[in-house]
């Protein structure tokens, strides 16, 4: 594992109070220009799911229940928690013009809106048929997903980051830094300069002590 994994999943983003979600970034330009400071925004009320009880994952294959797309199965690309929101590649979009000007209409696009989760239900992979799941352990202790319809064990998907590394796969090379040697505590307080602590180390003998100094 990456010192610079570690230190992402240390960091911990705060939002202010109020902040209403959306499909931005909360450190993001745009998610900023939708939350100006001082700016009060209708509040949405969101249905609270516990992160435990939450099983749709990113990379999961599931089925469109209701609108346009209605039976269409796709491939979730994006969740949002607070929301309670996924985003499915390809399916549920709708177009628009960026980039206008007074001389240019602009680029016509398609991106794809969000989804209510119980708007959507896992596909299981066993028949490719829609199912609803529930969380269970294994004899072993691993807490699992199980489609209710089956009883077969739906596995968590293999999502890759930007960078093509999946972190499930990843080993550590020569020049990696492993997670016990990033966690081992090596700094140790002294009361010591830096000077009186270079000399220690060099073998570098001084009697001689600097004469007190007084601010008045």
């Amino acid at each position: 594992m990456r010192l610079t994994a570690l230190l992402s999943m240390a960091a911990k983003v705060v939002s202010p109070k109020g902040y209403r979600y959306g499909t931005n970034r909360p450190w993001t330009a745009a998610a900023l220009r939708r939350n100006p400071p001082g700016k009060k925004r209708r509040k949405v009320f969101v249905e609270p799911i516990a992160p435990e009880d939450w099983t749709v994952l990113r990379g999961d294959t599931v089925q469109i229940l209701t609108g346009k797309d209605k039976g269409k199965q796709g491939k979730v690309t994006q969740v949002f928690r607070h929301r309670n929101w996924v985003i499915l590649e390809g399916l549920n979009t709708h177009h628009r013009y960026i980039g206008q000007t007074g001389d240019y209409r602009g680029t016509y696009i398609a991106s794809e809106a969000p989804i209510l989760l119980h708007d959507v239900t896992l596909i299981d992979p066993s028949d490719r048929k829609p199912t609803e799941v529930e969380w269970k352990f294994t004899e072993e202790g691993e807490r699992v997903r199980v489609s209710v319809r089956t009883g077969r064990i739906i596995p968590k998907p293999v999502v890759e980051r930007r960078d093509g590394i999946v972190p499930e796969q990843w080993k550590d090379g020569p020049k990696d830094t492993s997670p016990e040697d990033t966690l081992q505590k090596t700094y140790v307080p002294s009361l010591k300069t830096l000077e009186e602590e270079v000399m220690e180390k060099m073998g570098i003998q001084e009697n001689r002590r600097q004469q007190r100094s007084y601010w008045y």
